[in-house]
């Protein structure tokens, strides 16, 4: 899609949570999560750090919360890729989010995978977590 030259801009939206099975550092980095060696699963950063072209951008809004291992820090200072990272600043947008959906000018019901009472919020936790029932975003109400 870019005729090699890779995106402008790769965003990590995932974080530690990455569960890629397809390549071997993704096999490694839940090996090492298994026996207590890693915290997180960075093949998503990794992906995304390769892919970007020179001078381009990495975002991370994705979680991480410990080491990371094997990240091709040198691709990315060769490249010179700038590297953004932080969580959502949840506060700054919900606000603006809110009027437009009210609006109508955005429509977020399209992932909206299970709706329950707030009772249920346990068990479809770990329906989310656990990827199951195609479970993508829950609402819960009273």
């Amino acid at each position: 899609m870019t005729g090699g030259h890779g995106p402008d801009k790769c965003i990590d939206a995932v974080g530690a949570e990455s569960h890629a099975t397809a390549s071997f550092d993704a096999m490694v980095d839940k090996a090492k999560a298994a026996l207590l060696l890693g915290t997180d699963r960075p093949h998503v950063l990794r992906t995304a750090l390769m892919a970007c072209r020179p001078g381009g951008i990495v975002s991370v809004p994705g979680v991480y919360g410990g080491f990371l291992d094997k990240i091709p820090f040198g691709a990315a200072m060769n490249k010179g890729l700038a590297i953004r990272t932080g969580q959502t600043h949840v506060n700054r947008y919900s606000k603006d989010l809110l009027r437009r959906i009210e609006e109508g000018e955005i429509d977020p019901s399209w992932i909206i995978t299970h709706r329950a009472k707030l009772d249920d919020g346990p068990d479809l936790y770990k329906t989310f977590r656990d990827k199951e029932d195609g479970c993508i975003k829950v609402v819960l109400t009273a």
